[in-house]
């Protein structure tokens, strides 16, 4: 088991490091740079502690800036 665990968290390394590398860089660009970084914080969180926190950090805001708009677009489309 401790073979598998080790492999793991090398494979999160390996996959979550540079996705999130490249998604610092596409964040001025056009395109899905945040999404990539979520992505890459989602599986580096699957194994390090740090990289939940971060998750589950930037998860809360995300869902506060859907309820938010989803909120706004409800007022617009009422009229008010």
């Amino acid at each position: 088991m401790r073979v598998i665990a080790v492999i793991r968290k090398i494979a999160a390394l390996v996959i979550g490091i540079p996705l999130l590398i490249v998604g610092i860089i596409l964040i001025p660009a056009p395109g899905p740079g945040l999404l990539v970084c979520f992505l890459a914080l989602f599986i580096l969180s699957r194994e390090f502690s740090w990289a939940n926190t971060q998750f589950q950090k930037i998860k809360v805001k995300i869902q506060k800036i859907y309820t938010d708009s989803k909120q706004r677009a409800d007022r617009i489309g009422k009229g008010e």
